[in-house]
């Protein structure tokens, strides 16, 4: 291996001031040429004098980040020439923990990736590292992912724009508005991308969410140039295919640059524009098609109309996994005769039609509401009938066959919501045989149809806005509302909960003492106690059903409706949904293929593969049960955009998230088919067309050695590879991919494969908040990650997002922690270059002996097995913990504790070996520098080996911590003696203070509990449910101790008087440390602890002499009175501080003759 050499600060910074993107350039100069045209010399001179100043503080503060790139440019280059991270199958099949298959959602091309994708992405890259590093040979692949409709969405925005304003294009004065256009993260130019050097874009301003997706700009061109691309370059976006050309190249390069440990050879696009990938997704829906996994027929999807096609969750913009949300229209006809702008529709049945989730309350209607100054119309929905409704509501009527002309809804008068008010309508089901339409102030019209029924016994809105109108003149003057339409209308009790009676509404409202429709948090309230309430306990009380449970009369009203052709089934989007083309979608009844989630047998099967997989948190496992309970059938074909189209249907093509459900079972023969070239577009040995569904079966264990052109070694190849690596041990994912694409791989995968190969594991984990806020580009907090890694190189930003957090919730990556490793990491190289290489001949030679060497070797032991066990349970952060912050903390202790007799050389140099290795997954270009350029070792560290342990000693390491404890105790009790010892006594002017003399100190301990006090641990020891975490109530402590011979042996009130304060103390101390505050000697022996450092305390604490001493050995001498006043015991010694002298004397008064000080 070469020896590395490390270019230094000035090199690196000009590499990338000379790379530097065309924004960074732009706002460099705009920067400093900010002012009129004709500013002056004197500013110009100024400005460049700012720039040499910056420039001069920047060597500064970045030479030691700018040490690490130099190191991380040559490791990677050491990596990819030895190619360290290709792997092959072996010619055995794997034995258990010989092989770890791992990988991550590929990534959509439409930008560069940023730094939640690293987060995500770095648990696998960390658990991956640690199994390289314990000897498992590991596969970790990366593809890019191009199907879907975003590329041709922003594809097509770009010819619309240059065939309107030219190309380039002279757009007018842009106006931003919230229609959503992609916008990509920013990324330096493809040239750029190939030398892999750092980028540097800001995001400034702020913007609602829709602007800031749209980068601020309406105008998809616009949104290029703001990236950094010249008109020349975006003009080629036009065609999508560029889009494929452009961004994997970048993606790779910038994984690359983050010190990926990936199988560059296996990497692949999706879409037909790779032959290979194509081939292998048809071959798999042939097969989901024969075991009647894929069916078509019509049902109800999310639709973009400007699209013309179904608008899954990765098709969205907003509005990621809302689906259809199904009412029933109630038909309430219109009564003659009609005036006004109605005249224009007599001859045709008008109906206002109202959307309700309630049908079994239409028996207690009393009137209909309308939105005043809301927006209406009359629309055709048949050569005879009419509806009134909402354009909105119109639109997604149309869609579902609900209108005269298909997907175009016909307006045949506009209406405001007042022209509706007075209205005599018939309602079906309703007990008045004409109610009349009266206005509500609060109807929603993006929800519904803007027409609602009145029911007034069940519905507080409806109640109070009835009371309104009935109790206010004024407001029905403000109306035009006649008396006659409101005044003569009861509440009809339609349904009795037991909990508020036959009129709910009316009794909640009255008992909330809600006064008007304007309380809308109290309404809001009120609702969801009666219409919960009302479905789960209510009964019937008239029609039909009488009697009847409403959640069991419900259906059936509902059928007696449609049926009847009262009402008619209509369904919306539950929230806002806006498509990537920017349009807001409705539903449709769509005719088209959809996979067969939810079918009873295949939902069994992905259950059962879901109990056997590892989750690694109770949440994650939750979520996906979840997901399986409410997954039913998913729409996955589309007629717009790019992937692969059905092998029996060329109409449709195979939508984003269902063409990447087992694609990890093609990462095991990618390099084998594609040779190492990302398109398949090369002339390779296989050809695409010799990949028929024969040969696909026998490669993933489905069928014979098959008849083929394709050579039988080659073959053999591929199965090998698949039967080695499948199924993968390890998918990581953030956790908002469970609801789609991770049930569909489970689905999926029970679907195509026998059980062994299964997906063993997911790991899935929140988001990622930068600085404790959102990552957002319109306010400026957002990085990519060529942004992280050029601001602190690629080892601290693993470092920061290894610190981020593990947990299901959303971690933070803080600049700080990762500004911080920087610093951590160059003095860390320093030490062991500059003072521990230095120093060798110096240490202590031989076996580690002393309290100070057991107890470092100990803390090593411990972390290695700590820090495995992390690595194992994917806890980064605590891998993190124990295998750096508490080594370093140990190592330190240690350093400080050999300050006079030196430390031992094998023992610091294996602390340097271990730590090493222990950050080689999170930080690997540290690890390697420190192992070819500090200590001149061969092989790589990333192969080099998982330390070996010996047993961990629990008990000497809390002897330690008792010590370092105890040791801040007693630092702390001697400035408190001698602040003490320089007090004037009162009235007297303070004099200056004599030389002291020489201090030494007693050190009272302890090595059991005794008398009153051991009977009393005993009690609470009985007392004490270690499940719990609790004691009995203080009432039975009492009465044992009551009972107890020390209970018995004098007046109990003074007894109790006694025993009880440290009876609480103890209790106190138990819920805080645990059940070993009862033990009656600690594990340890004290007094060792001591004798063994008490060089080291003599010299924390500036002590002449030291002596431990025994509370049971010591008599009636002054000292010894002085020491049982402070009451030693077991882990709480007490020392006394006093001039050598006065020790000497106090100790011959106790019959010592002769003392020899330590």
């Amino acid at each position: 291996m070469e020896p590395l050499t490390i270019v230094g600060a000035l090199p690196v910074r000009i590499r990338v001031y000379e790379n530097e993107s065309f924004t960074a350039r732009r706002r460099r100069r705009r920067r400093c040429c900010s002012g009129n045209t004709g500013g002056s010399l004197r500013r110009i001179l100024r400005c460049i004098a700012t720039m040499a100043s910056d420039g001069a503080e920047k060597k500064m503060s970045t030479e030691r980040r700018d040490k690490l790139l130099g190191i991380e440019t040559i490791i990677q280059k050491r990596w990819e020439d030895a190619k360290v991270f290709e792997v092959d199958a072996s010619d055995e099949p794997p034995k258990p923990g010989e092989k770890y298959f791992g990988n991550f959602p590929y990534p959509y091309m439409n930008g560069a990736l940023h730094l939640g994708h690293a987060f995500s992405l770095s648990k696998l890259e960390f658990s991956a590292a640690f199994q390289r590093l314990c000897g498992t040979k590991v596969l970790l692949p990366m593809g890019f992912h191009c199907t879907g409709m975003p590329i041709k969405a922003c594809a097509d925005k770009l010819v619309r724009e240059s065939e309107e304003f030219g190309c380039p294009p002279v757009f007018p004065t842009e106006v931003t508005d919230d229609a959503p256009a992609e916008a990509p993260a920013p990324v330096a130019n493809k040239e750029e991308a190939t030398q892999e050097v750092p980028v540097e874009v800001k995001f400034k301003a702020k913007k609602s969410k829709a602007v800031a997706k749209s980068g601020a700009s309406k105008y998809q061109w616009t949104i290029m140039r703001s990236l950094g691309l010249e008109d020349d370059e975006i003009a080629k976006f036009r065609d999508p295919l560029y889009w494929l050309e452009y961004f994997p190249p970048i993606a790779k390069n910038d994984l690359k640059f983050f010190g990926l440990s990936c199988d560059w050879r296996r990497s692949f696009i999706t879409t037909e524009a790779n032959p290979y990938y194509d081939s292998f997704v048809r071959w798999q829906f042939e097969h989901l098609r024969e075991k009647k996994k894929v069916g078509k027929d019509l049902r109800y999807a999310i639709y973009s109309p400007l699209d013309r096609q179904p608008c899954a969750d990765h098709d969205r913009a907003s509005g990621e996994g809302v689906g259809p949300q199904e009412y029933v229209l109630i038909k309430m006809e219109v009564q003659p005769p009609f005036t006004g702008k109605l005249k224009a529709l007599e001859g045709k049945k008008v109906f206002l039609a109202a959307a309700t989730l309630r049908p079994e309350t239409m028996y207690g209607q009393t009137n209909a509401w309308v939105l005043a100054d809301g927006d209406y119309g009359a629309y055709e929905v048949s050569e005879t009938e009419v509806f009134v409704v909402t354009a909105r509501a119109a639109l997604n009527m149309a869609y579902q066959n609900l209108s005269r002309v298909p997907q175009q809804p016909t307006c045949l008068v506009e209406l405001k919501g007042q022209d509706l008010i007075g209205l005599a309508v018939v309602s079906p089901l309703a007990k008045n045989p004409v109610v009349y339409v009266l206005p509500m102030l609060n109807i929603k019209t993006d929800k519904g149809t803007g027409v609602v029924t009145s029911v007034p016994s069940d519905s507080p809105d409806d109640y109070m806005a009835l009371s309104d109108l009935k109790s206010k003149p004024g407001l029905r003057a403000k109306f035009n509302v006649r008396d006659e339409w409101v005044l003569p209308f009861e509440v009809i009790p339609i349904i009795n909960i037991p909990e508020f009676g036959d009129k709910s509404a009316e009794a909640v409202c009255i008992s909330m003492k809600i006064k008007s429709q304007n309380n809308r948090d109290d309404l809001e309230a009120a609702k969801k106690m009666t219409y919960l309430k009302g479905f789960t306990d209510g009964k019937m009380l008239v029609g039909d059903y009488a009697g009847m449970k409403v959640q069991e009369a419900k259906p059936l009203i509902k059928k007696l409706l449609v049926e009847s052709g009262q009402a008619i089934i209509y369904s919306e989007p539950e929230k806002k949904v806006i498509s990537r083309s920017g349009d807001e979608c409705v539903v449709a009844l769509t005719d088209q293929w959809y996979l067969q989630y939810g079918e009873e047998e295949w939902k069994s099967q992905a259950e059962k593969c879901l109990t056997q997989m590892e989750l690694y948190s109770d949440e994650t496992r939750r979520l996906f049960e979840h997901a399986l309970g409410w997954l039913n059938q998913w729409a996955c074909s589309r007629s717009f955009g790019l992937g692969t189209k059905f092998p029996w249907d060329q109409d449709f093509l195979i939508e984003s998230l269902s063409d990447s459900t087992i694609y990890m079972a093609y990462y095991t023969v990618a390099h084998i088919l594609q040779e190492g070239d990302l398109y398949g577009k090369g002339d390779h040995a296989l050809k695409p067309e010799q990949m028929t569904r024969k040969v696909w079966d026998f490669v993933f264990g489905m069928g014979p050695l098959p008849e083929s052109e394709i050579p039988v070694e080659t073959l053999q190849r591929m199965k090998k590879e698949f039967d080695y690596w499948y199924p993968f041990d390890l998918r990581v994912s953030g956790k908002d991919l469970i609801q789609n694409h991770l049930t569909f791989s489970i689905y999926n995968h029970t679907a195509m494969f026998p059980e062994e190969r299964w997906p063993r594991s997911f790991r899935c984990n929140g988001f990622l908040l930068l600085n404790g806020e959102k990552m957002a580009k319109s306010t400026g907090n957002f990085l990519t990650i060529r942004d992280a890694v050029n601001d602190f190189s690629a080892d601290a930003t693993r470092f920061g997002l290894a610190d981020a957090g593990d947990s299901v919730d959303d971690a933070n990556f803080v600049k700080l922690t990762a500004n911080s490793a920087i610093l951590r990491l160059t003095k860390e190289m320093a030490w062991m270059s500059d003072e521990l290489m230095a120093a060798e001949k110096d240490l202590r030679k031989g076996l580690p002996t002393t309290f100070a060497d057991r107890v470092f070797e100990n803390e090593i032991n411990i972390a290695i097995n700590q820090t495995e066990k992390n690595y194992k349970a994917l806890m980064f952060r605590e891998a993190l913990k124990s295998g750096f912050y508490d080594l370093q903390i140990a190592r330190d202790e240690y350093r400080l504790a050999c300050s006079s007799s030196g430390m031992n050389r094998d023992l610091i140099f294996r602390f340097a070996d271990v730590q090493t290795r222990l950050l080689t997954p999170i930080c690997p270009h540290y690890a390697e520098y420190v192992r070819s350029e500090i200590f001149h070792q061969e092989g790589f560290a990333v192969t080099a080996g998982w330390p070996t342990s010996g047993t961990p000693d629990l008990t000497l390491q809390r002897a330690n911590k008792f010590f370092q404890s105890i040791l801040a105790d007693f630092r702390k009790a001697l400035q408190k003696h001698l602040a003490g010892s320089k007090k004037a006594k009162k009235g007297q002017a303070a004099a200056p203070p004599a030389a002291p003399a020489p201090l030494a100190g007693l050190i009272y301990v302890a090595e059991k509990y005794e008398g009153w006090k051991e009977e009393s641990l005993k009690i609470l020891q009985s007392c004490y449910d270690s499940g719990s975490r609790t004691f009995t109530p203080d009432a039975e402590i009492l009465a044992r101790l009551r009972e107890s011979s020390v209970g018995q042996s004098g007046d109990f009130k003074q007894i109790q008087k006694k025993c009880m304060p440290f009876v609480k103390f103890k209790k106190d101390e138990t819920l805080s440390v645990g059940p070993q505050a009862l033990e009656l000697r600690l594990p340890f022996d004290e007094r060792w602890v001591f004798e063994e450092n008490l060089e080291l305390i003599k010299a924390q604490l500036g002590l002449e002499s030291v002596m431990v001493v025994p509370v049971s050995s010591s008599s009636s001498g002054e000292i010894a009175a002085a020491a049982a006043a402070q009451a030693a015991s077991p882990g709480n010694p007490v020392i006394v501080f006093v001039t050598v002298p006065e020790m000497v004397a106090a100790l011959a008064s106790n019959g010592v003759a002769q003392v020899t000080f330590s």
